[in-house]
């Protein structure tokens, strides 16, 4: 029986979840592939820290040369999350002639470049299935099941803390800050989830989503974002009534010559089957030109289900290593002449939410300033007037339109002295 040894980098949640699932399944690759995959070494900061897990204190140290020294080590899986030092060590691991596996989004998505290049220099496999999704197969998805595709579009639901949230404050009528602790006290939500809340999270995994998709390295600074911070119920009650779902959407299509990627709320219609995604799970649509519209769906963080897609790409890299050939993987390349589209040229219908004083021509002064940028209402919701005439809502709908000349009209509407607040400004996604 082969036996392949493996080096784990960090020994947090994913990390002792990959132990845990190789000391219970072990058994499955013996006896199914004739393989016996022993881990060697795990690297981490403090040998004498308590640990829920049972791990031979031999096991661990706090040196990773010693990992990168032993010729016996054939795979580093890489769970420290972060930049650095995970970048330094995937970098010289891949250098030194090791397979490597990854779970970090944010080091590909900003200096994937430069490691998805050493790979392909190197013949090295570089596994990252747990990067995006969690356990869900959207990675081997894209490079191997629909390889014969041209990839048209990506549309995801790919951060559960926010997908949870949303769907807290709707279905509950509770507030998002209730609902933001709700996530925390499950464990849904870090101590600080600004990466969640703010789109940063969705960026990342879009941005390596983009780079398999078109073949071409899109860094996460090139794409557009925007969090959910600034949702509130009433937006979620008022998308509802004209028949949508508010969700926080990451996106990935080519529009001729241009590639548009974007993270930001959208209403999507309620019949559309992302609307069902509830609660902390994830869904990946995507169009090919073959295989036309397909959706992944699962868990898309968590111990258990990332334990599981970081052992996949253990078992792909064994393959690699026992076939004795360079892996035939289509690492995205860094080209200069791409180029991203930018938001003010792209096209969209939209949710206008106005808070303005009850007062008679209100709407006709809002409706003619958007008339004047060319844009077209499809339908509008007035609260009816109050005794002491303050401020109502004025929700609007409207026919498509650009992005550009939906800034300026709503810069000028905001200047109007009857409106009490800033104008909130979605996007629908047909």
């Amino acid at each position: 029986m082969k036996v392949i040894k493996v080096a784990l980098l960090g020994f947090g949640t994913v990390g002792q979840g990959v132990y845990e699932l190789l000391m219970k399944n072990g058994y499955i690759f013996e006896k199914k592939l004739g393989i016996q995959i022993d881990i060697k070494k795990i690297l981490v900061r403090d040998v004498k820290k308590k640990r829920e897990v049972k791990v031979p204190p031999e096991l661990f140290t706090t040196n990773f040369e010693e990992i990168l020294r032993d010729e016996e080590i054939a795979i580093v899986c890489e769970l420290m999350g972060g930049l650095e030092p995970a970048k330094s060590y995937i970098l010289k691991s891949l250098f030194q002639g090791k397979q490597v596996v990854t779970a970090n989004k944010a080091v590909l998505a900003e200096s994937g470049a430069e490691i998805f290049e050493m790979a392909r220099s190197k013949g090295a496999f570089l596994g990252f299935e747990a990067s995006v999704g969690g356990g869900i197969p959207v990675i081997k998805t894209l490079n191997e099941a629909l390889i014969g595709n041209q990839i048209e579009r990506i549309t995801g639901i790919i951060n559960g803390t926010t997908n949870y949230i949303l769907t807290r404050m709707l279905e509950q009528n509770i507030s998002f800050e209730k609902a933001l602790d709700e996530a925390k006290a499950k464990g849904y939500a870090e101590a600080d989830p600004s990466l969640d809340l703010k789109g940063l999270d969705s960026a990342h995994k879009i941005s390596i989503l983009g780079s398999l998709a078109f073949g071409i390295y899109i860094p996460f600074d090139k794409v557009y974002i925007e969090g959910i911070e600034n949702i509130d119920l009433m937006d979620l009650k008022f998308a509802q009534s004209f028949g949508y779902v508010i969700k926080l959407i990451a996106e990935v299509k080519r529009d001729r010559d241009k590639i548009e990627i974007r993270v930001h709320p959208a209403l999507i219609p309620e019949d559309h089957i992302l609307t069902s995604v509830r609660l902390n799970y994830n869904a990946i649509f995507i169009r090919g030109d073959f295989v036309g519209d397909i959706l992944l769906y699962g868990l898309g963080a968590g111990k258990e289900p990332t334990a599981s897609a970081v052992v996949s790409d253990i078992i792909s890299a064994t393959e690699y290593l026992l076939s004795k050939k360079s892996p035939l993987i289509p690492y995205p390349s860094k080209k200069e002449d791409f180029k991203i589209k930018p938001i003010k040229e792209c096209i969209f219908k939209y949710y206008f939410r106005f808070s303005a004083l009850d007062r008679p021509g209100v709407l006709s002064k809002i409706s003619g300033i958007l008339g004047k940028y060319g844009i077209s209402i499809a339908s509008v919701v007035q609260i009816g007037r109050q005794k002491k005439r303050g401020a109502v809502p004025i929700v609007m709908l409207t026919h498509e339109a650009k992005e550009e000349r939906v800034e300026r009209a709503l810069a000028e509407i905001d200047t109007l002295e009857v409106l009490k607040a800033k104008t909130k400004r979605l996007r629908i996604i047909e």
